[in-house]
Protein backbone atom coordinates (compact mmCIF):
# COMPACT_ATOMS: atom_id res chain seq x y z
CA UNK A 1 0.00 0.00 0.00
CA UNK A 2 2.72 2.48 0.97
CA UNK A 3 4.74 1.97 -2.19
CA UNK A 4 1.69 2.68 -4.36
CA UNK A 5 0.94 5.89 -2.47
CA UNK A 6 4.55 7.05 -2.60
CA UNK A 7 4.56 6.59 -6.39
CA UNK A 8 1.32 8.59 -6.64
CA UNK A 9 2.79 11.32 -4.44
CA UNK A 10 5.99 11.55 -6.47
CA UNK A 11 4.03 11.86 -9.72
CA UNK A 12 1.35 14.26 -8.43
CA UNK A 13 0.75 17.29 -10.63
CA UNK A 14 0.16 19.72 -7.78
CA UNK A 15 2.80 22.23 -8.92
CA UNK A 16 0.74 23.29 -11.91
CA UNK A 17 -1.09 25.44 -9.36
CA UNK A 18 0.39 24.94 -5.85
CA UNK A 19 3.72 26.31 -4.60
CA UNK A 20 6.42 24.73 -2.48
CA UNK A 21 5.94 26.39 0.88
CA UNK A 22 8.78 27.19 3.30
CA UNK A 23 9.69 25.16 6.38
CA UNK A 24 10.19 28.05 8.76
CA UNK A 25 11.80 27.96 12.23
CA UNK A 26 9.58 29.27 15.05
CA UNK A 27 12.35 30.84 17.08
CA UNK A 28 10.42 32.21 20.05
CA UNK A 29 8.31 29.08 20.44
CA UNK A 30 11.41 26.88 20.11
CA UNK A 31 13.15 28.77 22.88
CA UNK A 32 10.15 28.55 25.18
CA UNK A 33 9.60 24.82 24.61
CA UNK A 34 13.26 23.77 24.60
CA UNK A 35 12.85 22.01 21.25
CA UNK A 36 13.39 23.07 17.65
CA UNK A 37 9.95 23.86 16.20
CA UNK A 38 9.57 24.14 12.41
CA UNK A 39 6.41 25.47 10.74
CA UNK A 40 5.39 24.12 7.34
CA UNK A 41 3.70 27.25 5.98
CA UNK A 42 0.78 25.87 3.95
CA UNK A 43 -1.06 29.08 4.80
CA UNK A 44 1.09 30.64 2.03
CA UNK A 45 -0.57 28.62 -0.77
CA UNK A 46 -2.52 30.64 -3.40
CA UNK A 47 -5.78 29.74 -1.60
CA UNK A 48 -4.18 30.13 1.88
CA UNK A 49 -4.54 26.39 2.53
CA UNK A 50 -2.97 23.04 1.59
CA UNK A 51 -6.27 21.87 0.09
CA UNK A 52 -5.41 23.03 -3.41
CA UNK A 53 -2.85 20.21 -3.66
CA UNK A 54 -5.31 17.33 -3.38
CA UNK A 55 -8.06 19.07 -5.32
CA UNK A 56 -5.85 19.77 -8.33
CA UNK A 57 -4.21 16.35 -8.32
CA UNK A 58 -7.63 14.65 -8.39
CA UNK A 59 -8.93 16.87 -11.16
CA UNK A 60 -5.76 16.47 -13.23
CA UNK A 61 -6.51 12.73 -13.43
CA UNK A 62 -9.96 13.24 -15.01
CA UNK A 63 -10.68 12.37 -18.62
CA UNK A 64 -11.37 15.11 -21.20
CA UNK A 65 -15.03 14.07 -21.21
CA UNK A 66 -15.29 14.41 -17.41
CA UNK A 67 -13.58 17.77 -17.49
CA UNK A 68 -15.93 19.01 -20.19
CA UNK A 69 -18.99 18.17 -18.08
CA UNK A 70 -17.57 20.06 -15.09
CA UNK A 71 -16.97 19.21 -11.45
CA UNK A 72 -18.79 19.64 -8.17
CA UNK A 73 -17.86 19.34 -4.51
CA UNK A 74 -19.16 20.00 -1.02
CA UNK A 75 -16.98 21.90 1.41
CA UNK A 76 -17.02 24.27 4.36
CA UNK A 77 -14.40 26.41 2.64
CA UNK A 78 -10.76 25.46 2.10
CA UNK A 79 -11.34 22.49 -0.22
CA UNK A 80 -13.92 24.62 -2.01
CA UNK A 81 -11.39 27.32 -2.82
CA UNK A 82 -8.89 24.68 -3.93
CA UNK A 83 -11.39 23.17 -6.37
CA UNK A 84 -12.36 26.61 -7.68
CA UNK A 85 -8.74 27.58 -8.36
CA UNK A 86 -7.93 24.19 -9.88
CA UNK A 87 -10.97 24.43 -12.16
CA UNK A 88 -9.92 27.88 -13.36
CA UNK A 89 -6.41 26.55 -14.06
CA UNK A 90 -7.89 23.67 -16.08
CA UNK A 91 -10.43 25.88 -17.84
CA UNK A 92 -13.52 24.01 -16.60
CA UNK A 93 -16.64 24.83 -14.60
CA UNK A 94 -16.85 24.13 -10.86
CA UNK A 95 -19.93 24.12 -8.61
CA UNK A 96 -19.26 24.31 -4.88
CA UNK A 97 -22.02 23.42 -2.41
CA UNK A 98 -21.33 25.04 0.95
CA UNK A 99 -23.33 25.05 4.21
CA UNK A 100 -25.19 28.30 4.81
CA UNK A 101 -23.09 28.68 7.98
CA UNK A 102 -19.82 28.90 6.00
CA UNK A 103 -17.81 32.04 6.88
CA UNK A 104 -18.36 34.75 4.25
CA UNK A 105 -14.62 35.00 3.66
CA UNK A 106 -14.57 31.47 2.25
CA UNK A 107 -17.70 31.98 0.13
CA UNK A 108 -16.13 35.09 -1.39
CA UNK A 109 -12.91 33.15 -1.96
CA UNK A 110 -14.75 30.58 -4.08
CA UNK A 111 -16.53 33.20 -6.17
CA UNK A 112 -13.37 35.26 -6.63
CA UNK A 113 -11.70 32.21 -8.18
CA UNK A 114 -14.52 31.61 -10.66
CA UNK A 115 -16.40 28.90 -8.79
CA UNK A 116 -20.19 28.82 -8.51
CA UNK A 117 -21.03 28.82 -4.79
CA UNK A 118 -24.34 27.17 -3.85
CA UNK A 119 -25.33 27.61 -0.19
CA UNK A 120 -27.38 24.70 1.15
CA UNK A 121 -28.11 23.33 4.64
CA UNK A 122 -26.78 24.19 8.08
CA UNK A 123 -23.91 21.67 8.19
CA UNK A 124 -21.57 19.73 5.94
CA UNK A 125 -23.73 16.55 5.70
CA UNK A 126 -26.58 18.65 4.23
CA UNK A 127 -24.26 20.25 1.69
CA UNK A 128 -22.74 16.87 0.79
CA UNK A 129 -26.12 15.24 0.15
CA UNK A 130 -27.15 18.14 -2.09
CA UNK A 131 -23.85 18.06 -4.00
CA UNK A 132 -24.15 14.32 -4.68
CA UNK A 133 -27.73 14.84 -5.87
CA UNK A 134 -26.67 17.61 -8.27
CA UNK A 135 -23.76 15.50 -9.51
CA UNK A 136 -26.13 12.71 -10.48
CA UNK A 137 -28.72 15.00 -12.01
CA UNK A 138 -26.28 17.06 -14.09
CA UNK A 139 -23.58 14.49 -14.84
CA UNK A 140 -20.92 16.40 -12.89
CA UNK A 141 -17.83 14.71 -11.40
CA UNK A 142 -17.71 14.87 -7.64
CA UNK A 143 -14.34 15.89 -6.16
CA UNK A 144 -14.02 14.48 -2.62
CA UNK A 145 -12.48 16.77 0.02
CA UNK A 146 -10.32 14.03 1.58
CA UNK A 147 -11.43 10.42 1.09
CA UNK A 148 -9.85 9.62 -2.27
CA UNK A 149 -6.42 8.15 -3.20
CA UNK A 150 -5.58 10.97 -5.62
CA UNK A 151 -6.58 13.63 -3.09
CA UNK A 152 -4.54 11.87 -0.40
CA UNK A 153 -1.54 11.69 -2.75
CA UNK A 154 -1.81 15.40 -3.53
CA UNK A 155 -1.78 16.26 0.16
CA UNK A 156 1.15 13.89 0.66
CA UNK A 157 3.38 16.17 -1.38
CA UNK A 158 3.63 18.26 1.81
CA UNK A 159 5.72 15.44 3.34
CA UNK A 160 7.84 15.15 0.20
CA UNK A 161 8.78 18.83 0.56
CA UNK A 162 9.49 18.51 4.29
CA UNK A 163 12.01 15.70 3.80
CA UNK A 164 13.68 17.62 0.98
CA UNK A 165 13.83 20.83 3.00
CA UNK A 166 15.13 19.25 6.22
CA UNK A 167 17.39 16.25 5.72
CA UNK A 168 18.78 15.99 9.25
CA UNK A 169 17.25 14.65 12.43
CA UNK A 170 13.48 14.94 12.70
CA UNK A 171 11.57 13.44 15.61
CA UNK A 172 7.89 14.05 14.86
CA UNK A 173 5.49 15.76 12.45
CA UNK A 174 2.23 17.09 13.88
CA UNK A 175 -0.69 17.25 11.47
CA UNK A 176 -4.20 18.77 11.78
CA UNK A 177 -6.93 16.18 11.24
CA UNK A 178 -10.41 16.66 9.83
CA UNK A 179 -11.39 13.98 7.32
CA UNK A 180 -7.82 12.69 7.34
CA UNK A 181 -6.53 13.38 3.83
CA UNK A 182 -3.52 15.42 4.92
CA UNK A 183 -2.40 13.18 7.78
CA UNK A 184 -2.92 10.03 5.68
CA UNK A 185 -0.82 11.39 2.80
CA UNK A 186 1.95 12.58 5.11
CA UNK A 187 1.97 9.28 7.06
CA UNK A 188 2.19 7.21 3.87
CA UNK A 189 5.22 9.10 2.58
CA UNK A 190 7.04 9.46 5.89
CA UNK A 191 6.60 5.86 7.05
CA UNK A 192 7.89 4.54 3.72
CA UNK A 193 11.03 6.69 3.65
CA UNK A 194 11.69 7.68 7.28
CA UNK A 195 9.73 5.26 9.50
CA UNK A 196 11.57 6.44 12.64
CA UNK A 197 9.79 9.83 12.42
CA UNK A 198 6.56 9.92 14.39
CA UNK A 199 3.42 11.15 12.64
CA UNK A 200 1.01 12.59 15.20
CA UNK A 201 -2.49 13.77 14.36
CA UNK A 202 -4.04 16.69 16.24
CA UNK A 203 -7.79 17.21 16.62
CA UNK A 204 -10.06 19.50 18.64
CA UNK A 205 -11.34 17.64 21.69
CA UNK A 206 -14.91 18.14 20.45
CA UNK A 207 -14.21 16.93 16.87
CA UNK A 208 -11.96 13.92 17.51
CA UNK A 209 -13.27 11.53 14.85
CA UNK A 210 -9.86 9.92 14.16
CA UNK A 211 -9.02 9.44 17.83
CA UNK A 212 -12.43 7.85 18.42
CA UNK A 213 -12.02 5.58 15.39
CA UNK A 214 -8.54 4.44 16.42
CA UNK A 215 -9.77 3.68 19.93
CA UNK A 216 -12.72 1.67 18.57
CA UNK A 217 -10.73 -0.05 15.84
CA UNK A 218 -13.27 1.08 13.25
CA UNK A 219 -14.79 4.25 11.84
CA UNK A 220 -17.33 5.85 14.14
CA UNK A 221 -19.72 8.77 13.72
CA UNK A 222 -19.51 11.48 16.36
CA UNK A 223 -22.87 12.45 17.84
CA UNK A 224 -21.85 16.12 17.93
CA UNK A 225 -19.06 18.07 16.26
CA UNK A 226 -17.59 21.31 17.61
CA UNK A 227 -17.62 24.21 15.18
CA UNK A 228 -14.85 26.49 16.46
CA UNK A 229 -12.21 24.89 14.21
CA UNK A 230 -14.59 24.74 11.25
CA UNK A 231 -11.90 23.52 8.85
CA UNK A 232 -11.76 20.17 10.68
CA UNK A 233 -15.39 19.90 11.84
CA UNK A 234 -15.89 16.35 10.53
CA UNK A 235 -18.07 13.70 12.23
CA UNK A 236 -16.46 10.64 10.61
CA UNK A 237 -12.97 9.95 9.33
CA UNK A 238 -12.78 8.87 5.68
CA UNK A 239 -12.60 5.19 4.70
CA UNK A 240 -9.40 5.41 2.63
CA UNK A 241 -7.82 7.78 5.12
CA UNK A 242 -8.63 5.57 8.10
CA UNK A 243 -7.01 2.53 6.50
CA UNK A 244 -3.77 4.51 6.29
CA UNK A 245 -4.08 6.24 9.64
CA UNK A 246 -4.78 3.11 11.66
CA UNK A 247 -1.51 1.59 10.39
CA UNK A 248 0.84 4.53 10.09
CA UNK A 249 -0.26 7.38 12.40
CA UNK A 250 1.52 6.94 15.74
CA UNK A 251 -1.05 8.71 17.91
CA UNK A 252 -3.67 11.44 18.06
CA UNK A 253 -3.47 14.40 20.46
CA UNK A 254 -6.55 16.49 21.25
CA UNK A 255 -6.62 20.15 22.28
CA UNK A 256 -9.32 22.52 23.50
CA UNK A 257 -10.47 25.89 22.19
CA UNK A 258 -8.30 27.91 24.57
CA UNK A 259 -5.21 25.93 23.56
CA UNK A 260 -5.99 26.51 19.86
CA UNK A 261 -6.34 30.25 20.45
CA UNK A 262 -3.02 30.32 22.30
CA UNK A 263 -1.40 28.53 19.36
CA UNK A 264 -2.76 31.12 16.93
CA UNK A 265 -1.04 33.76 19.05
CA UNK A 266 2.19 31.72 19.16
CA UNK A 267 2.28 31.53 15.36
CA UNK A 268 1.57 35.24 15.09
CA UNK A 269 4.36 36.09 17.52
CA UNK A 270 6.89 34.14 15.43
CA UNK A 271 5.65 34.85 11.88
CA UNK A 272 3.34 37.89 12.10
CA UNK A 273 0.77 35.80 10.22
CA UNK A 274 -2.73 34.94 11.43
CA UNK A 275 -3.73 31.29 11.21
CA UNK A 276 -7.24 29.89 11.22
CA UNK A 277 -8.17 27.64 14.18
CA UNK A 278 -7.71 24.41 12.20
CA UNK A 279 -4.37 25.67 10.93
CA UNK A 280 -3.05 26.17 14.47
CA UNK A 281 -3.94 22.67 15.69
CA UNK A 282 -0.46 21.25 15.07
CA UNK A 283 1.28 23.90 17.17
CA UNK A 284 -1.25 23.38 19.97
CA UNK A 285 -0.56 19.65 19.73
CA UNK A 286 3.20 20.14 19.93
CA UNK A 287 2.86 22.21 23.09
CA UNK A 288 0.69 19.56 24.73
CA UNK A 289 3.02 16.75 23.62
CA UNK A 290 6.14 18.52 24.92
CA UNK A 291 4.51 19.14 28.29
CA UNK A 292 3.23 15.56 28.56
CA UNK A 293 6.42 13.81 27.46
CA UNK A 294 8.87 16.36 28.96
CA UNK A 295 11.02 16.12 25.83
CA UNK A 296 13.80 18.56 24.98
CA UNK A 297 16.24 19.04 22.14
CA UNK A 298 13.96 17.39 19.60
CA UNK A 299 13.06 18.57 16.09
CA UNK A 300 9.28 18.87 15.81
CA UNK A 301 7.40 19.97 12.68
CA UNK A 302 3.95 21.58 12.74
CA UNK A 303 1.82 21.78 9.60
CA UNK A 304 0.41 25.32 9.56
CA UNK A 305 -2.41 24.22 7.31
CA UNK A 306 -4.44 27.34 6.58
CA UNK A 307 -5.22 31.01 7.19
CA UNK A 308 -8.84 31.41 6.10
CA UNK A 309 -10.28 33.09 9.17
CA UNK A 310 -12.92 35.81 9.33
CA UNK A 311 -11.49 38.99 10.85
CA UNK A 312 -14.42 39.18 13.30
CA UNK A 313 -13.30 35.93 14.91
CA UNK A 314 -10.07 37.46 16.13
CA UNK A 315 -11.79 39.13 19.08
CA UNK A 316 -12.73 35.69 20.41
CA UNK A 317 -9.23 34.34 19.71
CA UNK A 318 -7.62 37.22 21.58
CA UNK A 319 -10.03 36.81 24.48
CA UNK A 320 -9.21 33.13 24.92
CA UNK A 321 -5.51 33.04 24.01
CA UNK A 322 -4.28 34.13 27.44
CA UNK A 323 -6.38 31.43 29.09
CA UNK A 324 -4.94 28.83 26.75
CA UNK A 325 -1.43 30.02 27.60
CA UNK A 326 -2.26 29.83 31.33
CA UNK A 327 -1.51 33.55 31.63
CA UNK A 328 -4.94 34.49 32.97
CA UNK A 329 -7.19 32.99 35.59
CA UNK A 330 -10.94 33.62 35.76
CA UNK A 331 -12.27 33.30 39.30
CA UNK A 332 -15.28 34.09 41.45
CA UNK A 333 -14.44 35.53 44.87
CA UNK A 334 -16.73 36.16 47.82
CA UNK A 335 -16.01 39.33 49.79
CA UNK A 336 -17.88 41.05 52.64
CA UNK A 337 -20.42 43.65 51.49
CA UNK A 338 -18.79 46.51 53.39
CA UNK A 339 -16.44 49.46 52.81
CA UNK A 340 -12.81 48.52 52.21
CA UNK A 341 -13.49 44.98 51.02
CA UNK A 342 -12.29 45.56 47.46
CA UNK A 343 -9.12 47.25 48.77
CA UNK A 344 -8.42 44.26 51.00
CA UNK A 345 -8.87 41.91 48.07
CA UNK A 346 -6.41 43.91 45.92
CA UNK A 347 -3.90 43.87 48.76
CA UNK A 348 -4.22 40.08 48.90
CA UNK A 349 -3.40 39.90 45.19
CA UNK A 350 -0.11 41.70 45.72
CA UNK A 351 1.51 42.79 42.45
CA UNK A 352 -0.68 40.63 40.24
CA UNK A 353 -2.57 42.57 37.59
CA UNK A 354 -6.38 42.50 37.45
CA UNK A 355 -7.46 42.01 33.82
CA UNK A 356 -11.22 42.05 34.42
CA UNK A 357 -13.55 42.92 37.28
CA UNK A 358 -17.33 42.56 37.39
CA UNK A 359 -19.36 43.44 40.46
CA UNK A 360 -22.82 44.63 41.47
CA UNK A 361 -23.99 45.60 44.95
CA UNK A 362 -25.36 42.60 46.84
CA UNK A 363 -28.43 42.52 49.04
CA UNK A 364 -26.93 40.47 51.88
CA UNK A 365 -23.75 40.56 53.93
CA UNK A 366 -21.64 39.08 51.13
CA UNK A 367 -20.87 40.05 47.55
CA UNK A 368 -19.64 37.84 44.71
CA UNK A 369 -17.18 39.31 42.23
CA UNK A 370 -16.09 37.96 38.84
CA UNK A 371 -12.40 38.61 38.34
CA UNK A 372 -9.73 38.03 35.70
CA UNK A 373 -6.16 37.98 37.05
CA UNK A 374 -2.87 37.81 35.18
CA UNK A 375 -0.85 34.66 35.94
CA UNK A 376 2.22 32.89 34.57
CA UNK A 377 2.45 29.12 33.98
CA UNK A 378 5.89 28.86 35.65
CA UNK A 379 6.53 32.01 37.68
CA UNK A 380 3.05 32.49 39.12
CA UNK A 381 0.72 29.56 38.28
CA UNK A 382 -3.01 29.63 38.78
CA UNK A 383 -2.83 27.07 41.60
CA UNK A 384 -0.57 29.36 43.61
CA UNK A 385 -2.99 32.27 43.15
CA UNK A 386 -5.94 30.22 44.38
CA UNK A 387 -4.01 28.87 47.36
CA UNK A 388 -2.85 32.37 48.29
CA UNK A 389 -6.34 33.87 48.24
CA UNK A 390 -7.88 31.00 50.17
CA UNK A 391 -5.09 31.22 52.69
CA UNK A 392 -6.03 34.86 53.30
CA UNK A 393 -9.65 33.98 53.98
CA UNK A 394 -11.25 34.64 50.58
CA UNK A 395 -13.63 31.91 49.34
CA UNK A 396 -12.62 31.32 45.68
CA UNK A 397 -14.24 29.39 42.82
CA UNK A 398 -12.00 28.70 39.80
CA UNK A 399 -13.94 29.44 36.57
CA UNK A 400 -11.02 29.28 34.14
CA UNK A 401 -12.37 26.10 32.52
CA UNK A 402 -16.05 27.00 32.85
CA UNK A 403 -17.48 27.63 29.36
CA UNK A 404 -20.67 29.29 30.64
CA UNK A 405 -18.60 31.76 32.63
CA UNK A 406 -16.12 32.51 29.83
CA UNK A 407 -18.63 32.79 26.99
CA UNK A 408 -21.51 34.54 28.72
CA UNK A 409 -21.43 35.36 32.44
CA UNK A 410 -18.39 37.62 32.18
CA UNK A 411 -20.61 39.88 30.02
CA UNK A 412 -23.74 39.50 32.16
CA UNK A 413 -22.75 39.87 35.82
CA UNK A 414 -25.32 42.17 37.36
CA UNK A 415 -26.95 40.59 40.37
CA UNK A 416 -29.62 38.01 41.14
CA UNK A 417 -33.09 38.23 39.64
CA UNK A 418 -35.96 38.57 42.10
CA UNK A 419 -39.29 36.85 41.59
CA UNK A 420 -37.92 34.29 39.10
CA UNK A 421 -38.76 30.72 40.07
CA UNK A 422 -38.23 27.33 38.43
CA UNK A 423 -35.47 28.72 36.22
CA UNK A 424 -33.75 26.27 33.90
CA UNK A 425 -30.49 27.55 32.31
CA UNK A 426 -29.43 26.23 28.91
CA UNK A 427 -26.41 27.01 26.76
CA UNK A 428 -26.69 26.60 22.98
CA UNK A 429 -24.65 26.75 19.81
CA UNK A 430 -26.83 28.17 17.04
CA UNK A 431 -26.01 27.81 13.34
CA UNK A 432 -25.16 31.35 12.32
CA UNK A 433 -27.68 32.03 9.59
CA UNK A 434 -30.81 34.17 9.13
CA UNK A 435 -33.78 32.66 10.92
CA UNK A 436 -31.83 30.47 13.37
CA UNK A 437 -33.05 32.36 16.44
CA UNK A 438 -36.65 32.42 15.22
CA UNK A 439 -36.44 28.68 14.50
CA UNK A 440 -35.39 28.10 18.09
CA UNK A 441 -38.18 30.22 19.55
CA UNK A 442 -40.79 28.85 17.13
CA UNK A 443 -40.05 25.20 17.88
CA UNK A 444 -39.74 25.81 21.59
CA UNK A 445 -43.16 27.41 21.49
CA UNK A 446 -44.69 29.86 23.97
CA UNK A 447 -45.17 27.33 26.73
CA UNK A 448 -42.35 28.57 28.99
CA UNK A 449 -41.35 32.11 29.82
CA UNK A 450 -37.84 33.17 28.76
CA UNK A 451 -36.35 34.73 31.90
CA UNK A 452 -32.82 35.41 30.61
CA UNK A 453 -31.14 35.58 27.21
CA UNK A 454 -27.60 36.39 26.10
CA UNK A 455 -26.25 35.98 22.56
CA UNK A 456 -22.68 36.17 21.27
CA UNK A 457 -21.37 35.88 17.73
CA UNK A 458 -17.68 35.66 16.87
CA UNK A 459 -17.82 35.87 13.08
CA UNK A 460 -17.94 32.08 12.96
CA UNK A 461 -20.34 29.41 11.78
CA UNK A 462 -22.06 29.34 15.16
CA UNK A 463 -23.56 31.86 17.54
CA UNK A 464 -23.38 31.26 21.29
CA UNK A 465 -26.53 31.64 23.40
CA UNK A 466 -27.45 31.18 27.04
CA UNK A 467 -31.14 31.25 27.91
CA UNK A 468 -33.17 30.96 31.08
CA UNK A 469 -36.59 29.27 30.93
CA UNK A 470 -39.13 29.15 33.74
CA UNK A 471 -40.07 25.47 33.75
CA UNK A 472 -41.88 23.66 36.58
CA UNK A 473 -40.06 20.52 37.71
CA UNK A 474 -42.80 18.22 36.42
CA UNK A 475 -42.36 19.68 32.90
CA UNK A 476 -38.54 19.41 32.60
CA UNK A 477 -38.81 16.27 30.48
CA UNK A 478 -40.88 18.20 27.92
CA UNK A 479 -38.03 20.69 27.48
CA UNK A 480 -35.62 17.88 26.67
CA UNK A 481 -38.00 16.54 24.02
CA UNK A 482 -38.44 20.00 22.50
CA UNK A 483 -34.70 20.65 22.34
CA UNK A 484 -34.04 17.28 20.73
CA UNK A 485 -36.56 18.19 18.03
CA UNK A 486 -34.88 21.55 17.41
CA UNK A 487 -31.55 19.82 16.90
CA UNK A 488 -29.16 22.50 18.17
CA UNK A 489 -26.24 21.51 20.41
CA UNK A 490 -27.06 22.40 24.01
CA UNK A 491 -25.86 22.00 27.59
CA UNK A 492 -27.98 22.18 30.76
CA UNK A 493 -26.22 24.72 32.99
CA UNK A 494 -28.87 24.90 35.72
CA UNK A 495 -26.44 23.54 38.31
CA UNK A 496 -23.42 25.51 37.11
CA UNK A 497 -21.89 27.17 40.21
CA UNK A 498 -21.04 30.32 38.25
CA UNK A 499 -24.71 30.82 37.37
CA UNK A 500 -25.76 30.22 40.95
CA UNK A 501 -23.27 32.77 42.28
CA UNK A 502 -24.01 35.62 39.90
CA UNK A 503 -27.44 35.19 38.31
CA UNK A 504 -29.40 32.43 40.05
Amino acid sequence: MLEQYVKKILTSRVYDVAVETPLQPARQLSERLGNRILLKREDLQPVFSFKVRGAYNKMAQLSPEELARGVITASAGNHAQGVALAARQLGIKATIVMPRTTPELKVQGVRARGGKAVLHGDAFPDALAHALKLAEEKGLTYIPPYDDPDVIAGQGTVAMEILRQHQGRMDAIFVPVGGGGLVAGIAAYIKYLRPEIKVIGVEPDDSNCLQAAMAAGERVVLGQVGLFADGVAVAQIGQHTFELCRRYVDEVVTVNTDEICAAIKDIYDDTRSITEPAGALAVAGIKKYVEREAVSGQVLVAIDSGANINFDRLRHVAERAELGEQREAIIAVTIPEQPGSFKSFCEALGKRQITEFNYRYGTGSEAHIFVGIQTHPELDPRAALLENLRGKGFPVLDLTDNELAKLHLRHMVGGHATGVSDEMVLRFEFPERPGALFNFLDKLGGRWNISMFHYRNHGAADGRVVAGLQVPLDERHLVTAALTKIGYRYWDESENPAYKLFLG
